[in-house]
């Protein structure tokens, strides 16, 4: 039987080998005591929303750099940070490098990646709350994954230096002259009305100009239980969307998440605003308050929020689902897909589609007058759990319809989940996900799909340094 596992913190060596192919990490959490098994599960190696970037593409090396949650070979997985890139030139991929071994097999501690000006590749491991460690690695040299050093990064805390080794729910920017802003979740106990010993989920951001020395964390959002953030970035403004969970006296805030909050700053965390240009002063502690996008909570209504991005006059554009409650199946449809457009300074409301799960992310693009999502709102064999086939749906006047273009995947034997848009996407490697079953653990595969909606597995097996992947459709 799959156990989850949740491991004390305990050292982590930098490996540096390679792994001789692509295997996802599957994880599972909340039992459900019926057909669908778990609250969410399946191949989870680019999960979750409130990770971001797990790929970016580099215009100098031409090259689109891949990180994701690997598989140990282990009767139990381990999660592996490994780190990959496609050549754009060759149109093959690198044999993975394993960086290190988490100790867990919680996906929640999948990394992320960065690139600064001079080419280094960042990768930073997450951890899902404070039982274990983060860490940061840097590649030994430019564009090159061969080898990473590990950095004995600091932060500051009551103007002193401490060790900057956990963090979660980390999103990544690099901006060029200023360094690194990271939005991230830090974890308070003694915070909350109900249940005193609950850790309350913290949402903020840091900041280093050079990777190793970051700033005290800055808090942007502390309303009852806390919050989930999802962030997007265009030029110098960087944008989270939010919701919070209602600390109540029946201990059930976290999966009741609900509302619609969004802030921006164009001048690295210097000042943070409402989408209407209204300067706020973080942290937000009220539920209504100025960031606030749009009341779910009176509408009794769960909010997922899947990514953020921006029209071609810079205004913010948010991807959400929303359902009635937490719990899989069919009692809390419809798990509604809709965007937030602020448009002539007044935000707008549209509906997609619909899906069967809450955790059905997808990821938005938006390429001038053009809107696309690739997710997977299309049933597959496991209905009502996480994840499904994934289709390409696009609009062309701003979200308020949407057509649905192509079907990527179809008669799949597991579900796809979590399709991501690397930063500063490149046509030939345009989303990035993997597969798993439902309902009981099982293998998990890696796939991407360029902009034309051509979809390629990476190989389960490789012989050589390098190979091409597999076009699957």
């Amino acid at each position: 039987m799959f156990v989850f596992s949740c491991l004390s913190a305990q050292q982590t060596t930098t490996l540096n080998t390679k792994d001789d192919g692509f295997r996802g990490i599957w994880y599972f959490i909340g039992k459900t005591n019926n057909e669908y098994v778990h609250k969410y599960s399946g191949g989870l190696g680019t999960y979750p929303a409130n990770h971001y970037p797990f790929a970016i593409y580099s215009k100098a090396a031409d090259k689109t750099f891949f990180c994701y949650g690997g598989a140990s070979k282990d009767s139990i997985p381990s999660l592996l940070h490994e780190v990959s890139y496609f050549d754009h030139k060759t149109k093959m991929v690198s044999r993975p490098t394993i960086i290190l071994d988490k100790k867990t097999n919680d996906a929640h501690d999948n990394p992320v990646l960065s690139l600064d000006d001079a080419g280094f590749i960042w990768l930073f491991s997450t951890s899902h709350g404070v039982e274990r460690p983060s860490y940061i690695h840097r590649s030994k040299k430019p564009f090159d994954i061969s080898a990473f050093e590990k950095i004995d990064a600091t932060r500051i805390l009551e103007n002193r230096k401490v060790p900057f080794d956990n963090y979660s729910y980390f999103q990544v920017y690099h901006q060029k002259k200023y360094g690194f802003l990271a939005l991230m979740t830090h974890y308070e106990k003694g915070m909350l009305k109900y249940g005193k010993n609950k850790l309350r989920r913290s949402m903020g951001f840091v900041s280093s100009k050079d990777g190793e020395e970051w700033s005290e964390i800055k808090d942007l959002g502390i309303i009852e239980e806390g919050h989930y953030q999802t962030s997007g970035i265009k030029g110098n403004k960087i944008g989270t969307a939010f919701n919070f969970h209602p600390d109540t006296e029946k201990g059930a805030g976290l999966d009741y998440r609900t509302n619609l909050y969004y802030l921006q700053t164009t001048d690295f965390g210097n000042t943070w605003k409402t989408a209407h240009n209204k300067q706020v002063k973080v942290p937000v502690n009220e539920i209504k308050n100025a960031a606030l996008v749009k009341d779910y909570q009176k509408e009794g209504l769960n909010v997922y929020i899947n990514d953020v991005a921006f029209d071609a006059k810079n205004n913010p554009i948010i991807l959400y689902i929303t359902s009635k409650g937490p719990d899989p199946g069919p009692q809390n449809a419809p798990y509604t897909w809709n965007v937030a457009h602020l448009k002539n300074q007044n935000w707008k409301f549209y509906e997609i589609t619909t899906s069967d799960h809450n955790y059905d992310m997808g990821s938005l693009y938006v390429e001038g007058n053009l809107w696309r999502i690739i997710a997977p709102t299309e049933p597959s064999p496991q209905a009502f759990n996480t994840g499904g086939e994934i289709v390409l749906w696009e609009s062309s006047n701003e979200g308020k319809t949407w057509i649905k273009l192509k079907q990527l995947t179809k008669n799949s034997r597991f579900n796809h989940s979590y399709p991501r848009k690397p930063l500063s996407a490149h046509s030939d490697f345009y989303a990035f996900w993997a597969d798993g079953y439902g309902r009981k653990v099982s293998e998990s595969n890696l796939y991407f799909a360029d902009y034309k909606g051509h979809v390629y597995q990476l190989p389960q097996k490789m012989i050589s340094e390098f190979e091409k992947p597999k076009l699957i459709k």
